[in-house]
C-alpha cells in the first residue's frame, strides 16, 4: 500500500471517529468531546490533503524521469 493510500484510509478514520464523537457531544452537551471530534476532523482533512500533495509530487517526478 502506497503512502499517500495510507494517509487517505488513516483520513478517512479520523474523520469519521471525529464526526461520530461531535455527534456524541453533541447529544449529551459535552463541549469537550465535541472539541475532541473537531480536532479529528481536522486530522483527517490533513492527512487526506497530505496524500493529495504526494500523488502531485509522484507525477511531477514521473513526468521529468520520463
Amino acid at each position: 500500500m502506497s503512502d499517500s493510500t495510507r494517509d487517505r484510509i488513516e483520513g478517512a478514520v479520523d474523520k469519521a471517529t471525529g464526526s461520530g464523537k461531535s455527534a456524541v457531544g453533541d447529544l449529551t452537551d459535552n463541549e469537550r468531546m465535541q472539541g475532541e471530534g473537531e480536532v479529528d476532523q481536522t486530522k483527517g482533512d490533513f492527512k487526506q490533503g497530505k496524500a493529495d500533495v504526494k500523488d502531485k509530487v509522484g507525477d511531477i517526478v514521473k513526468k521529468v524521469t520520463n
